[in-house]
């Protein structure tokens, strides 16, 4: 058994210990963040050569290893408390701690049978960084947590970030970035021969590369701990994870690389409280200077604000739901401006099945920015990949694999190859003159057929079938939820 597994059926045997006094994956795996970093910060410490002191002697793990009983319990407390007011990587990890273990007992033991007997400095970064992801994708599983929301799938990030193909040249970032695949992939992806770069390219691989926003404070931690178990950033240096909502100002600062996966659901929405204690959540339109659109729709928010943040050159993939392809209004005025002063070059239309959220019909977006010309626009041919029609996964029985995305992978081209593009069945290519032609310049574009509405041969598994027909459903509903709010919205209004 290989030391990752190993250390991943430990760390999971915990978590089963837990379950039954109501701790989750995600809560289990939050508590493990505080510990691991501890642990790791005393390994520093204590040291023979280079030790250095990252966590205050008040806060260490050597306090928390030797107390006992209730004690431990109020010993932990008051070092979460303490190390959430902290700057840089540990306010991220700390900020809004909380100890979810209320067994004495229990905790204990995960601290001395489960942490402390581990050398996790020692430990290479591939095997405790793949143990913690790997801890974060049951999490994503896990149907009470709603972690799933957070976590895209490995093998798309791997074929979109093998398309873009990140270097050490590059600064990525993932305005949404949940627990961090994107970035981590991209690490993976631009520190390919890191034996042979020079000290500066070294640091800016581990320092510099990657960038990520998170609006959630646990999963900004988990990502901020997922990064650093990766090799990426320093215990005591700066976060590489924001917290904060990434939409609500134009940052300032330009990246090479854009990927993100923002989050599901199409209201950007504020909760207020009132006076009788009742959360009221209000539809929030963002207003920015550096937007062409004024929208409630967070999507359609994030690819704006994707647009904004792209360095010139720069490119950007961007997963989104099927109403940015066809949605008028302020969809249509978006899509019109990726035409014209962007480079919209490939969309790729997923397959249903492939998320752990529901009812999710989703694309991926590439672009480039490019330096606005007055009388043409960028955009000259839109490459369409369909990865959905005749395609059917679910996440346990068949989930997507690298493999299924190798055609695309080698259909895609880089920009300076993209003219030597051939289309095939799955692939097709339609000129600019031709897309803004169409009602609302629609992106939704499908030509292939349904083998199963003619086939009845060879129809999908049952369970396939059923599947399918709630992810329907589901995204009709969110549709007709949409549509309900939006005259809800007017009927007020007139009021």
């Amino acid at each position: 058994m290989t030391d990752a597994r190993r250390l991943v059926d430990k760390l999971w045997s915990y978590c089963d210990v837990l379950r039954d006094d109501g701790v989750g994956v995600i809560e289990y795996t939050e508590q493990l963040t505080y510990l691991l970093f501890l642990k790791m910060a005393h390994e520093r410490a204590t040291r023979k050569l280079a030790a250095e002191q990252i966590v205050p002697d008040e806060y260490s793990w050597q306090r928390v290893l030797d107390a006992q009983g209730d004690e431990l319990e109020l010993t932990y407390t008051k070092i979460l408390v303490g190390l959430a007011r902290e700057k840089g990587v540990i306010g991220t990890i700390f900020r809004k701690a909380q100890n979810r273990i209320q067994d004495p007992a229990k905790l204990r033991r995960l601290i001395v049978d489960l942490i402390d007997k581990e050398n996790w400095s020692q430990a290479g970064t591939d095997i405790k960084g793949d143990a913690y992801e790997e801890l974060l994708s049951k999490g994503a599983s896990d149907k009470g947590s709603g972690a799933g929301q957070y976590f895209t799938p490995r093998a798309l990030i791997q074929a979109i970030v093998d398309v873009i193909q990140p270097t050490v040249a590059d600064t990525v970032v993932d305005p949404a970035c949940g627990t961090g695949g994107f970035l981590l992939v991209a690490h993976d992806h631009a520190g390919q021969g890191a034996a042979s770069m020079t000290p500066t390219q070294r640091d800016h691989l581990r320092d510099g590369l990657v960038s990520g926003y998170e609006l959630v404070d646990g999963t900004a931690r988990l990502a901020a701990m997922n990064l650093l178990l990766h090799g990426m950033g320093t215990s005591n240096g700066d976060s590489l994870i924001e917290v904060g909502d990434s939409l609500i100002v134009d940052p300032g600062r330009r990246w090479s690389v854009v990927l993100s996966n923002p989050p599901f659901g199409r209201k950007s929405s504020v909760t207020m409280v009132g006076a009788d204690g009742r959360d009221v959540r209000e539809d929030r339109e963002i207003e920015r200077q550096d937007f062409v659109a004024t929208t409630s729709n967070k999507q359609l928010n994030f690819i704006q604000h994707i647009m904004t943040i792209l360095d010139s050159n720069g490119r950007a993939a961007v997963v989104l739901p099927d109403n940015v392809l066809f949605e008028g209004g302020a969809g249509e005025t978006i899509r019109r401006k990726l035409l014209d002063d962007y480079e919209l070059h490939t969309v790729l239309r997923l397959p249903t099945g492939i998320f752990y959220a529901q009812g999710v019909k989703a694309n991926v977006l590439f672009f480039d920015k490019k330096v606005a010309r007055p009388s043409k626009a960028w955009t000259e041919r839109l490459w369409v990949y369909d990865l959905r029609t005749n395609m059917h996964f679910t996440l346990k029985q068949n989930p997507l694999r690298r493999a299924d995305l190798e055609d695309f992978v080698a259909a895609y081209k880089t920009s300076e190859t993209r003219s030597e593009r051939q289309e095939s069945e799955r692939w097709r290519s339609f000129t600019y003159d031709e897309i803004v032609a169409r009602d609302k310049a629609n992106l939704d574009i499908t030509w292939l057929k349904d083998d199963s509405l003619e086939d009845l041969d060879n129809l999908p598994a049952p369970e396939v079938i059923a599947r399918e027909i709630v992810e329907d459903l589901t995204a009709a509903l969110a549709e007709f939820e949409a549509v309900a709010a939006a005259l809800e919205a007017r009927l007020s209004d007139a009021d």
